[in-house]
């Protein structure tokens, strides 16, 4: 439990006592993550996490998405039992509400900022003054942007989400198994170019995928993470590739829109799982993440971050595959 099982000298210790050596070196090779705080100010355990109930701010991007629902209940459900009082706040997906919120939340002294950004790159921004503040980042879903983070010399302690390039690597090996290891495959993609761990599911795809040489990327749309807005670029992008027969969406609100958009054709969907939506012979497969439970997991970590514990600095969890006619549940989106 935290605080509670503290001597008085690691109390006292607490004020410069920063994350072990476990923490250091975020990059896993992808050059897709963020880098952490090791060594530097913001990895010291603020004095605010020794309070009898301390205070955890939150920060999402949105609550349309069936995705940051879940996450949120983990939050709240996980933060309760660890004795936290938790506040979330939602952007409404508004990179300077989002920085808005951050900065009220920061005035009030949290033990620690778990922060679930709307975009990668403009989430630096958040990061630098949470930084200022001495208050330790935890950031989960969205991996920030290495450069801006870098630009405005901010930093985080860990990063926890799914195994992005794995899921997209799984997606394309079963299309390979379903379709064929040798068969024409003219592929569209609905993805989110601003988002790092869509461009990483992506990478991912696109790197199994070449296990077919009769396999072509011939279009990339951007979803915007919008079930309406990936409705209306896939309509646009089988309007204009007519001969695509398979899509790849990157995310669940573009497994929703892709579906809808292709209905009565002969296109296979495949990709992220939009959530409760049964698996069909045109939408065969999906991977999907465990939201509410990446909540519970940022939670757990920031209590052992905060009990002078080591922390990874990236922590990768596995996706899991539905395949028809299973119905992914509330709590498995993409």
């Amino acid at each position: 439990m935290l605080k509670k099982m503290r001597t008085p000298a690691l109390a006292l210790a607490i004020g410069v006592m920063t994350v072990a050596a476990g923490c250091a070196g975020l990059d896993a090779g992808t050059g897709a993550q963020s880098p952490t705080a090791t060594g530097s100010a913001a990895s010291v355990i603020p004095a605010a996490c020794s309070e009898a109930n301390p205070y955890l701010a939150v920060a999402l991007p949105n609550l349309t998405n069936p995705y940051y629902v879940a996450m949120k209940q983990g939050f709240e459900d996980e933060g309760k039992k660890a004795g936290f009082n938790v506040e979330v706040q939602v952007a409404g997906d508004d990179d300077a509400n989002q920085l808005a919120q951050v900065q009220t939340m920061l005035q009030k002294k949290p033990c620690a900022l778990a922060l679930n950004a709307v975009k990668s790159e403009p989430a630096a921004a958040i990061v630098r003054e949470a930084n200022n503040a001495g208050v330790p980042v935890f950031t989960v879903n969205v991996t920030l942007d290495a450069d801006a983070l870098k630009a405005q010399n901010a930093t985080i302690i860990q990063y926890l989400g799914a195994d992005n390039a794995a899921g997209g690597q799984q997606t394309a090996e079963q299309v390979l198994k379903d379709l064929g290891a040798d068969a024409e495959l003219r592929i569209g993609f609905v993805s989110e170019p601003d988002e790092v761990p869509v461009v990483v599911r992506d990478q991912g795809f696109t790197d199994a995928i070449k296990a077919n040489p009769n396999a072509t990327v011939v279009a990339t749309v951007d979803g915007n993470v919008k079930p309406d807005d990936s409705l209306r670029v896939t309509s646009e992008m089988m309007q204009g590739n007519p001969d695509i027969n398979v899509i790849f969406a990157s995310t669940g609100p573009a497994a929703y829109g892709a579906i809808q958009a292709t209905e009565g054709m002969d296109v296979k969907v495949y990709g992220f799982c939009a959530a409760e939506e049964p698996l069909t012979d045109s939408y065969p497969a999906c991977v999907a993440q465990e939201p509410e439970d990446y909540g519970r997991r940022v939670v757990q970590q920031i209590v052992t971050f905060a009990d002078g514990g080591s922390v990874e600095a990236e922590i990768l969890r596995p996706l899991k595959l539905f395949l028809k006619p299973e119905v992914p549940g509330p709590g498995f989106v993409g």
